[in-house]
């Protein structure tokens, strides 16, 4: 294959409605894989874009296309031979300038190969043109007959002059004169026959001019037509390498994610795992915190026991104070019933011994 393709990406392909001009109409329901494509044979760059076996995008770059972003995500370029607008539009902004860059790189690549190949059939033409004009015109004028009429006249008059002067060989030269005469007009007729010939081929040849140029002008049409035919047929190729190569993407991705699937119902299991054991620190928690609301509610029943017990110490202290003080002035009050009892014993005791 002389075409490959050589830059892809994914975008949603619109083209502008040929009735009014203005609307965008979406030529494929999601998003297809547009790529760049290289022939290398033709030395050409084409865009080409296909949704299941149909082309939607066949645009050949040329130097005067502009690739022109509209928004963010959207961008758009008029392709006059295909008498159309195309539309992309990309999922990030990233793709979008990856795509307007590696336009911008294929137009001036396009622009490049056209100059050289217009230097290269100048270089092709130039001899050619040159070379033939003389090569028509030498048969066919009529300089050549002159020229030929002008030789035999000098050869004429040379071989005249001799008959002019007098001497004894002016017979044998004039005899030898008529024959080359002779010679000069057989020479004349025969050129002049070979131009009538050359003139009816000229005729000929532009008659059949201008059949080769119908039959060209089928050809060219043919031609045209089987090379759109290739065109689309390499499309579809070109595509189904494309397709592959995302195949085998698309599959390593896929390994990728069921690895990284798989890690994540590991983790999972680890999570529930975790979670279950949570849970048991939960109920564990729960008991605790329930044991804890028990133990504070006993210590709040048993603080105020402790503070009625500190209550009736003190009230029993004050009791046991008041008691002490009233066994203190009993004892006062003993005392001096003693001590007076003592003095009454004392003097019963002097009356006794006075009577």
């Amino acid at each position: 294959m002389g075409e490959q393709p050589i830059f892809s990406t994914r975008a949603h392909v619109f083209q502008i409605d040929p009735n009014t001009k203005k609307n965008w109409v979406p030529t494929s329901k999601h998003a297809v894989t547009v790529s760049y494509f290289f022939d290398c044979t033709r030395n050409v760059y084409r865009i080409i874009s296909l949704d299941g076996s149909k082309a939607i995008i066949n645009s050949t770059i040329t130097p005067n296309m502009t690739f022109t972003k509209t928004s963010q995500k959207f961008g758009q370029w008029a392709d006059s031979r295909a008498n159309t607008v195309y539309g992309l539009g990309f999922s990030s902004e990233s793709n979008l300038a990856k795509f307007a860059e590696k336009f911008a790189e294929f137009k001036e690549a396009a622009r490049i190969a056209k100059e050289k190949s217009q230097e290269k059939m100048e270089l092709t033409s130039t001899p050619s043109q040159e070379s033939a004009p003389g090569d028509l015109q030498s048969p066919l004028t009529s300089e050549s007959i002159n020229g030929t009429e002008e030789r035999v006249t000098p050869d004429t008059t040379q071989h005249t002059e001799p008959r002019a002067e007098p001497s004894q060989n002016a017979l044998p030269f004039s005899h030898s004169s008529s024959n080359i005469n002779k010679h000069w007009e057989a020479e004349l007729e025969a050129l002049k026959g070979n131009n009538a010939k050359l003139t009816a081929a000229l005729l000929e040849s532009t008659a059949n001019v201008k059949q080769w140029k119908q039959q060209l002008g089928a050809y060219q049409e043919e031609a045209e037509r089987l090379h759109k035919r290739v065109t689309e047929l390499e499309c579809v190729s070109g595509q189904t390498t494309v397709i592959k190569s995302q195949k085998t993407e698309l599959n390593q991705t896929i390994e990728e994610l069921e690895s990284a699937l798989k890690a994540k119902e590991e983790e999972l299991e680890r999570l529930k795992a975790e979670v279950e054991s949570a849970n048991d620190f939960q109920s564990q928690k729960d008991s605790l915190t329930q044991k804890l609301q028990d133990m504070e509610s006993r210590n709040q029943t048993l603080e105020a026991q402790l503070s009625d017990l500190e209550q009736r110490l003190e009230s029993n202290q004050q009791e046991r104070e008041a008691f002490r003080n009233s066994l203190r002035s009993l004892l006062e009050l003993l005392d001096g019933k003693l001590f007076e009892l003592t003095e009454l014993r004392d003097t019963l005791g002097k009356l006794l011994e006075n009577s």
